[in-house]
C-alpha cells in the first residue's frame, strides 16, 4: 500500500487525489512504515536523511518569517558554524534558534522517552520550544517591546493586534488559560477519526492564541512536529513557496474549516515520506517508486527512458507505474558506463 500511495501521490498527470483519500491513503502509508519498514530511522541509520530534513525545515520555517538566508547559507551555518553572506547577525541567530528547537523535536521522535499518549505535548514543552527557538535571536535582538516577564519561553504582558488573516488573539490576561485548554484539547487527537485534520485544527488554534510577543508561527510549526513524530509521522516542512496556501488555509481554519489545512499537512508528510525517509529504509532490493531513486544526474524522466529502452530492470504495478531498485539502477548505471 505504501508503494501504491506513494506513485499515485506523485503522479500528477492523474490529478490529486479526493481529500479523505489523501488521508486514508497516508495513515495506510505510515502505518506500512511503521509495521513493515520499522518506522522512522534512526541517526544512525539514516544520518544524512535526518540532516536533509533539519536543514530544508530549519530553512523553509524560519523563511516562511521573512529570513532570507538561503539554503546554502544555511547548510553551512548548521553543519560547519559559518555565517556565510553579508546578512544581519539577527538572521543567522533566528536559523540557528529554530534548528536547535528542531533538533529537540526530532529526538522526540527517536529517543522520545516517557510521555503519555493521551498528553502529546505539555505546557513546559510549548516553553521549552520557544525559548530554544527564540533565544538566540533575542540575545542578539530582542523585541522592542518586552519587558523581562516577556523572555524567550514565557508568555506575552501585552494585547497585540488583530493578525493579518483578521484574526484577533485573545488578551494577554487570557493566554495562560488558553494555552493550558489547548494542551488538554490535545489528549483526544490520537482517538479522533481523521488525526492529521484534528492535528490541523490545534495548529490553527495554537496561532490563533498567539500566546508568545514574538516567535509564535515558528514555536507553532515546531509543536505542530512535535505532535506528529509522537504519533509516529516524519516531520513536517511548510515550504515558503506554499505560504499562501498556508495562510489561508489558516484562515478557513479560523473559520471553522480545517480541512484545507489538515490536506496541506497531510500532503506535506507524504512529500517527506517519499523525498526522505522511503529512500533510507527501502534498502537496495525494495521495489520503490522511480522518483524515490532519482537523483540530480538521473531523473524520473531519463529513468523511465531507459526502462523502455531494456536498460533498467523495473516492474509495473497494478496501477501501471514503473518501480525499480537501488540495485537494479546501480546496475545500470555501471552498464551505461561501459557502453559510454
Amino acid at each position: 500500500m505504501l508503494l501504491l500511495f506513494l506513485m499515485e501521490h506523485n503522479n500528477s498527470r492523474r490529478g490529486r487525489p479526493p481529500r479523505q483519500s489523501v488521508h486514508q491513503r497516508l495513515n495506510e502509508a505510515v502505518a506500512e512504515l511503521r509495521d513493515r519498514m520499522g518506522g522512522l530511522p534512526s541517526p544512525t541509520e539514516a544520518e544524512d536523511i535526518w540532516a536533509s530534513i533539519w536543514y530544508q525545515e530549519a530553512h523553509q520555517s524560519t523563511a516562511l518569517e521573512g529570513n532570507t538566508l538561503v539554503i546554502q547559507q544555511v547548510k553551512a551555518l548548521l553543519a560547519q558554524g559559518l555565517a556565510v553572506g553579508n546578512k544581519e547577525l539577527r538572521e543567522y541567530m533566528e536559523v540557528t534558534g529554530y534548528a536547535s528547537a528542531a533538533q529537540w523535536v526530532y529526538g522526540q521522535a527517536l529517543d522520545p522517552g516517557e510521555w503519555a499518549p493521551d498528553t502529546p505535548v505539555t505546557l513546559t514543552e510549548v516553553r521549552h520550544v520557544h525559548e530554544l527557538a527564540l533565544g538566540p535571536v533575542w540575545g542578539v535582538t530582542p523585541h522592542p517591546s518586552a519587558t523581562e516577564e516577556e523572555r524567550p519561553g514565557s508568555f506575552r504582558r501585552h494585547d497585540i493586534e488583530p493578525l493579518a488573516r483578521g484574526m484577533a488573539p485573545p488578551s494577554w490576561v487570557e493566554v495562560d488559560a488558553a494555552v493550558a485548554d489547548w494542551v488538554t484539547s490535545l489528549s483526544v487527537i490520537g482517538s479522533t477519526e481523521n488525526p492529521i485534520e484534528s492535528i490541523a485544527a490545534a495548529h490553527a488554534a495554537f496561532e490563533r492564541i498567539h500566546p508568545f510577543l514574538d516567535g509564535n508561527g515558528r514555536t507553532g510549526r515546531l509543536l505542530l512536529n512535535l505532535v506528529l513524530v509522537r504519533m509516529g509521522y516524519p516531520p513536517v516542512i511548510i515550504y515558503k513557496r506554499d505560504r499562501s496556501k498556508y495562510l489561508r488555509s489558516l484562515q478557513r481554519a479560523d473559520e471553522g474549516d480545517p480541512g484545507p489545512l489538515g490536506e496541506l499537512i497531510a500532503r506535506a508528510i507524504t512529500d517527506n515520506l517519499y523525498r526522505f525517509v522511503v529512500p533510507a529504509v527501502a534498502g537496495p532490493n525494495r521495489l520503490v517508486p522511480l522518483a524515490a531513486l532519482a537523483t540530480k544526474e538521473r531523473s524520473v524522466i531519463s529513468l523511465r527512458a531507459a526502462i523502455e529502452r531494456g536498460r533498467l530492470r523495473a516492474q509495473k504495478g497494478p496501477d501501471g507505474q514503473w518501480r525499480s531498485t537501488r540495485a537494479w539502477v546501480d546496475e545500470y548505471v555501471v552498464s551505461k558506463h561501459r557502453r559510454n
